[in-house]
């Protein structure tokens, strides 16, 4: 059964960057498109980004696109979001997703498996 966790969140100021990691472990990584979703205080869970499992395709959500670069490394069983030009409304928690097969999804009910996620907070 694969796992996932997040790392590399934080505190960043207004016009930053932050690269967020996801860990895998318990099967192959290159079997999984990984999807990266957020949810603010009080807000739905939404799509950030994601990628097929050998990373061919990417695809972004409005608010990431030009900013935001998603991608992988199945050697490393690591997955990636890097961010630029933060603001502070990216602020919220962040989790990474993987669902078994080549395909990916900006659509947090294709994904049955979750990370606990990573507090991103943009202030100055």
């Amino acid at each position: 059964q694969l796992q996932v966790v997040e790392s590399g969140g934080g505190l960043v100021q207004p016009g930053g960057s932050l690269t967020l990691s996801c860990a895998a472990s318990g099967a192959p990584l290159n079997t999984f498109a990984i999807g990266w979703f957020r949810q603010a205080p009080g807000g739905e869970r939404e799509a950030v980004a994601c990628i097929t499992n050998i990373g061919v395709k990417t695809n972004y959500a409005n608010s990431a696109k030009g900013r935001f670069i998603i991608s992988r490394d199945n050697v490393k069983k690591m997955g990636y979001l890097q961010m630029s030009s933060l603001k502070p409304e990216d602020t919220a928690i962040y989790y990474c997703a993987a669902n078994p097969g080549y395909f990916c999804s900006l659509s947090k009910a294709f994904y049955p498996y979750w990370g606990q996620g990573t507090q991103v907070t943009v202030s100055s």
